[in-house]
């Protein structure tokens, strides 16, 4: 053995040599590596905490080229993304072309992209002039994967905040804000004819944020409770997450799309926040989290489609310090940057704290094969290089809709 390998070599070519335990109980999760920090480990030092948690999928809010390298040969899945600035030059169709070339084709195939995210919950910000660009974007960049001959193998998409729903409750009755209808149904045709999924990031934690004394804390952690009916389809929903992807199958339904599969984007929970942040704690993210990837691992459906896998990405893999806004900003990783558990999750071990920090300086790290300039035409206040927002920034009315109607069903549970 080379003697000049150091500890953080040795210790990824013992777990690599012996073999990681992927744990069963959270079978094909799928996480957020976001990258606004300055002290998180390398890509390659990354591999062995990806694999301590069982996770197959990993979703990124950029093309970052270290980490689609260092993952390489690995079997991981990635979604990579275009963030919101880039969204007017990816209506014409040679950027967008030149931008597969460089960011997805060619690491195939020894890095599995499976997916790009063509902005960032675009129409949170009500921009028109963003939200007319959102689909010529996606557009572009599908027909770049046609003439490459990619398209059977990638998918091209974009997430979005619940906040396009104007009714969440009861599931039933889900329905997308009137004044969105106009944009989301040509990107409904989209996901049809493409075959791609439709993205919501979905945060519980906030409705729980903003009424802890009225919304029961076991109703959003997955803990046993006497859970609600919808009065309309009678099913019965124990936990917040499961109704509100039940609203956007239900609002998906009332469009006549009844067949586009929903994926949920993000979600997840704070182990640490400010004083006026309710809930956030490291046991409440455990609870949330755990038992998320107990549900994942038993292939369990919601209660409108029970027979279908829940298709989830966790947010988000690391602490990231250099987050703005509130302290839960920082707060929501499932690892510390040195490779410890943020907080113990059943069947997880920390890999250890020798890892070499550094290297990823924030999400942006020179990705693009096209520099955003430096004022970004209709690029929404708060978004970055890669369109990864601040979670608390949000209105996430979806969430608080749910939150007002449902408060009148749970009162018997408190």
């Amino acid at each position: 053995m080379d003697s000049k390998l150091n500890s953080s070599s040795l210790l990824l070519l013992l777990i690599f040599i012996t073999g990681f335990v992927i744990p069963a109980t959270v079978n094909a999760v799928g996480i957020n590596y976001g990258q606004i920090a300055n002290n998180l480990p390398p890509p390659e030092h990354v591999i062995p905490l990806v694999r301590s948690i069982g996770a197959t999928k990993l979703k990124l809010y950029d093309a970052d080229p270290r980490v689609l390298k260092a993952f390489a040969n690995t079997s991981v899945e990635f979604i990579v993304g275009l963030g919101n600035e880039f969204l007017p030059k990816m209506k014409d169709p040679n950027n967008a072309l030149a931008w597969v070339k460089t960011n997805v084709q060619s690491y195939l195939p020894s890095t599995k992209i499976t997916c790009i995210t063509v902005g960032n919950e675009v129409f949170t910000f009500n921009d028109t002039a963003l939200s007319q660009s959102l689909l010529p974007a996606m557009q572009s960049v599908y027909n770049a994967l046609v003439g490459l001959n990619l398209d059977k193998n990638v998918t091209v998409t974009t997430p979005h905040s619940l906040a396009v729903l104007e009714t969440s409750y009861p599931p039933s009755a889900g329905a997308f804000r009137r004044d969105l209808k106009a944009f989301i149904t040509p990107i409904l045709d989209f996901h049809v004819k493409t075959g791609s999924n439709f993205l919501i990031n979905a945060y519980p934690y906030f409705a729980y944020k903003g009424s802890p004394k009225q919304v029961p804390i076991d109703f959003v952690l997955f803990q046993p409770n006497a859970g609600v009916t919808d009065p309309v389809s009678n099913l019965k929903y124990d936990n917040m997450l499961f109704a509100q992807i039940d609203a956007v199958y239900s609002a998906l339904a009332s469009l006549g799309y009844k067949k586009v599969s929903v994926q949920i984007s993000e979600t997840g929970w704070p182990s640490k926040g400010d004083e006026d942040e309710a809930g956030a704690n490291p046991e409440n993210a455990k609870k949330y989290n755990g038992n998320l990837m107990k549900l994942i691992a038993q292939k369990k459906g919601t209660p409108l489609r029970p027979n279908s896998d829940l298709n989830v990405f966790v947010f988000a893999l690391f602490n990231e310090n250099m987050k703005p806004g509130p302290t839960s900003e920082r707060n929501y990783g499932l690892f510390k940057p040195d490779g410890t558990l943020a907080y113990g999750l059943a069947g997880v071990s920390s890999v250890g704290s020798n890892f070499s920090a550094g290297g990823a300086n924030g999400s942006s790290a020179g990705t693009p094969s096209l520099t955003p300039p430096s004022r970004p035409t209709a690029s929404p206040p708060g978004s970055t290089s890669t369109g990864y927002l601040a979670i608390s920034g949000e209105l996430h009315l979806g969430s608080n809709c749910l939150l007002l109607q449902l408060l009148l069903l749970v009162v018997g549970l408190i």
